[in-house]
């Protein structure tokens, strides 16, 4: 059983089993912190505080959802950094590209907690035989969350073989691994050209509907990888970057 996160344990003592009950301007009320909306230039959201109150302010430019993560993510500061003033920029808030020892990924992962909790996300994903886009922009909806940041949860849950990865046209920005996937599953640095997730960066292809089969070596690199099958699904991100979902044969698992 996975321990209960700081931010889960706000959720559970508020008696949220639900959600859409998790109301993250309610929330921050409760924690005395107060929400204001507005245009910022410079930054997604800043958070000003004392020992005891704060002004958490969201860029209401962004997506609901974006401003929603946001929100949680100056909690997270909240919680981590109390009675420092912080201005986040847009790079700061929801980036899987950082390394976990960046306070930024501290404030994402407990706005992650707050949005998409495990002891709500996990009974709900073992009602699904498989993940596709469809699926995981259903849970998105759901939870009041992005695609990239349920599909991130998905894969934490390790309830699937699964790896999640980020690509521009010249490199890998980033990747999540299930637990369950050998470390030898390790995507290579460059999109080949023979992927689907290249096609649509590179060419305009439409989005997939369901994921489909795809010779391994196009996507990894060790040894006799060209034995297996990967499933593979992509859809673009904003600023020129396409994320892809590849599910990983049970003969691949060792």
């Amino acid at each position: 059983m996975m321990a209960v996160t700081p931010a889960e344990r706000i959720l559970l003592g508020l008696g949220i089993s639900d959600p859409k009950d998790i109301d993250v301007e309610a929330i921050a009320w409760s924690r005395g912190a107060v929400v204001e909306c507005r245009p910022l230039d410079r930054c997604d959201a800043t958070i000003v505080g004392s020992a005891r109150r704060a002004v958490i302010t969201v860029n209401s430019c962004g997506s609901p959802e974006r401003r929603r993560f946001s929100v949680g993510h100056e909690l997270g500061h909240w919680h981590h950094h109390r009675g420092r003033i912080l201005f986040c920029a847009a790079a700061d808030v929801e980036n899987p590209h950082d390394g976990a020892l960046n306070p930024e990924r501290h404030a994402d992962a407990f706005a992650s907690d707050l949005i998409l909790p495990n002891y709500l996300l996990h009974p709900r994903l073992r009602k699904i035989r498989r993940v596709t886009l469809a699926a995981a922009r259903e849970i998105a909806e759901e939870y009041q969350a992005s695609l990239t940041a349920t599909l991130i949860k998905i894969v934490q849950s390790d309830q699937f073989p699964l790896i999640v990865v980020c690509h521009s046209k010249t490199k890998r920005r980033w990747f999540r691994r299930a637990a369950v996937v050998p470390g030898w599953w390790f995507p290579l640095e460059q999109l080949d050209r023979e992927s689907f997730a290249a096609d649509m960066l590179l060419n305009g292809a439409a989005e997939q509907t369901w994921p489909r089969k795809i010779g391994a070596e196009a996507w990894f690199g060790f040894r006799n990888c060209d034995r297996y099958e990967v499933e593979e699904q992509s859809f673009m991100l904003r600023g020129d970057e396409v994320l892809t979902v590849l599910n990983i044969p049970a003969n691949g698992l060792g």
